[in-house]
């Protein structure tokens, strides 16, 4: 456990706490986990918030988008997670199709989810576009943090991963969205790949966190994928990702040893033996 954990508090962190750090101006540190495993190392990191990220679509299954992953897999995926997690706060996304079109389907989404997982509150993508449904899921008494810029879900609406809001008239509609999800109610909003300057005004217009991927330092907080962050995925390198260690060259490279030595009998040896 790092030093900064050992001296930070150990009580469990909640959306009145982060609200706590944007006011006194501390940075909010978030980072995915998809399963127990991880959840618990990065929970004795010191991290505020862990996101069960619908990302595991790309780093636990291999798809290409966000898009397939089911409101099943999510569950599992987020179960192990929260097991794991003692200290942050932990959120989950709710997945492409179980949200969008429907303000029944995206509240009995969302109560599974709280149900199944006991996560702490959930993340949804995308604006006015889904004010019912995110006005809904708070009267059901279930935190909601909001999600715009580049929102993944919308990967195929918007053409590709491009940093969004470059012109006047997308950024004046991300203001306009990011000022509506704080009066309904949503306890931050993360900014995904947007122009540092607009992720800084919105974050200077808001009283609630911003949570920035890909928006510059202005943030009040930042999140990145584990497996990006620990350079498990060092194919994918966008501008805003800073390896922190190259886990995945450690990986296979202590496999390959144990391959080695299994093949050359020197595992296991007599003292290794019942």
């Amino acid at each position: 456990m790092s030093s900064y954990s050992n001296n930070h508090t150990t009580s469990k962190v909640t959306t009145a706490q982060l609200q706590a750090m944007k006011d006194a101006g501390e940075k909010i540190a978030c980072i995915t986990a998809y399963d127990y495993t991880m959840g618990r190392l990065v929970d004795a990191a010191g991290v505020d918030v862990v996101l069960v990220g619908d990302s595991a679509a790309n780093v636990m299954m291999g798809y290409d988008t966000t898009l397939p992953i089911t409101l099943d897999d999510m569950i599992t995926f987020s179960k192990g997670t929260v097991r794991g997690v003692k200290r942050a706060l932990v959120v989950v996304d709710l997945p492409f199709g179980y949200y969008q079109g429907s303000i029944e389907k995206a509240v009995d989404s969302a109560v599974r989810v709280m149900k199944e997982t006991g996560a702490a509150a959930l993340k949804l993508e995308g604006g006015v576009e889904i004010r019912e449904q995110i006005e809904r899921i708070l009267a059901a008494g279930i935190p909601v943090c909001g999600h715009l810029g580049l929102t993944p879900q919308s990967v195929n609406k918007f053409g590709g991963y491009g940093v969004r809001a470059k012109g006047d008239t997308e950024a004046e509609r991300l203001m306009n969205d990011a000022r509506m999800l704080q009066k309904l109610g949503c306890f931050a909003v993360v900014l995904e790949k947007i122009p540092a300057k607009l992720a800084a005004h919105v974050t200077q217009a808001l009283t609630i966190p911003t949570i920035g991927i890909g928006a510059g330092s202005d943030t009040d907080g930042q999140v990145l994928v584990v497996q990006d962050m620990l350079g498990m995925n060092e194919g994918f390198k966008p501008k805003f990702m800073r390896y922190f260690g190259h886990i995945g060259e450690t990986i296979t490279g202590s496999v390959a040893d144990y391959v080695g030595q299994v093949k050359n009998i020197t595992y296991p040896s007599s003292d290794e033996s019942y």
